[in-house]
């Protein structure tokens, strides 16, 4: 679930070039704080895909809601147990 989500917002990546020692900026419009930048493209996606599942761990662990992507969604249980 939380592997498909990602892939599926990484479709939604933007780039651009900015000035700067990692000059590649990705970011994924509506996920708010998840960004990244690389000193090659490929490096900006590694590190985006890594911001994201990130992001996502967060929320699940706050029970924070996260937006659904192309009809994937990853639901927050109410209460987290804790073994």
């Amino acid at each position: 679930m939380i592997s498909e989500y990602v892939r599926h917002a990484m479709h939604h990546a933007r780039y651009e070039i900015i000035k700067d020692e990692e000059p590649y900026y990705g970011e994924i419009e509506g996920l708010q704080g998840v960004w990244a930048t690389g000193k090659t493209l490929e490096e900006c996606r590694d590190k985006l895909a890594e911001v994201l599942e990130g992001w996502i761990l967060v929320r699940i662990s706050r029970g924070l809601s996260i937006p659904p992507i192309d009809g994937i969604e990853i639901k927050v249980p109410k209460e987290l147990k804790v073994a």
